[in-house]
């Protein structure tokens, strides 16, 4: 369940800021008769995202008829969900400071061309949110629950409704967020969520028979870690840590996690300082002054006159 929540608070909340950019410009610029266009194009991209979602569900229980291709369809979108958690979280630690500003410029353009570019603009803006957390939710509750059963969707609108509720403060200036610090802290997260899911991706494989080595176990570690308990559910839901993971699943949790963790918690590097500029403040040293003729006594003070800057 900590999963999906987290899933819906951190794709909620990326949402929902995109969302009150949007509002935002429009009411600062007078401009609040495009309100309703904005959300006619949020409420397609949440309707169209929710279909999405269905239709994943629908494929693996009702369209495929064997189990093989059931364990390979969930295997390639948990391979997909993986590529998409990474993608998104790296966009957005680069993006973050520029994200206001693009949005902006993309609304100011939709106004200049008409009603239907400012839906089919804030259409574009939160789909992409929607249609990631369609997929990653199934992923995970399908790696963390064996199948997207009520609680997963419960807690993942939990996790939605937190961020609508602070994202609406945030807009109203009545919390204070270090939004910097919470992708931080929702990235490095969700990165071990994703090596679950690509750790059960990789167990799916298996299952088909695509990869080898279902029962070739990496260790049991039942007696420390008894499935029965709060801690190994607790575990097994936020990150899919099980008691006797096979090898091939231990080793693509570990290559997953430990790398994209280490460049994603990684400081960028400062930029480089331009060298300083080189001087002619002054006259080579080496080369003997003229003696200054007599006639012509101001030619030595033009000489040494105003410098001249590079």
């Amino acid at each position: 369940m900590f999963a999906t929540y987290l899933i819906g608070l951190r794709e909620g909340l990326e949402a929902t800021l995109v969302v009150s950019i949007l509002v935002a410009f429009l009411v600062k610029s007078d401009r609040r008769n495009r309100l309703p266009h904005v959300w006619l194009g949020v409420a397609a991209a949440v309707l169209l995202s929710v279909f999405f979602g269905w239709l994943i569900e629908y494929t693996s229980t009702s369209l495929l008829q064997t189990s093989e291709s059931r364990e390979l369809f969930d295997a390639i979108t948990s391979v997909a969900a993986v590529v998409f958690v990474t993608w998104m979280i790296f966009w957005m630690r680069k993006a973050a400071r520029s994200i206001a500003r693009e949005l902006r410029g993309k609304l100011s353009d939709a106004l200049a061309v008409g009603a239907f570019a400012v839906t089919g603009m804030a259409f574009l803006a939160v789909i992409r949110e929607g249609l990631e957390t369609a997929l990653i939710f199934y992923s995970a509750a399908q790696s963390t629950a064996g199948g997207a059963g009520r609680n997963a969707m419960l807690a993942l609108i939990g996790g939605i409704l937190t961020a609508v509720v602070l994202g609406f403060l945030l807009y109203r200036s009545a919390l204070k967020l270090n939004l910097s610090t919470f992708f931080t802290w929702t990235g490095a997260l969700l990165i071990l969520v994703a090596a679950g899911i690509f750790k059960y991706g990789v167990h799916d494989f298996q299952e088909a028979g695509v990869l080898p080595g279902l029962n070739n176990h990496a260790f049991d570690i039942s007696s420390v870690l008894d499935p029965s308990t709060w801690y190994a559910a607790l575990l097994s839901g936020m990150f899919n840590i099980t008691a006797t993971p096979s090898v091939l699943e231990m080793v693509a949790w570990v290559a997953y996690a430990v790398p994209v963790l280490v460049l994603f918690l990684r400081k960028p590097a400062a930029p480089a300082k331009p060298a300083p500029a080189p001087t002619t403040d002054a006259a080579p040293a080496a080369t003997p002054a003229e003696p200054a003729k007599p006639a012509e006594p101001a030619a030595t003070e033009t000489t040494a006159g105003t410098p001249q800057r590079a």
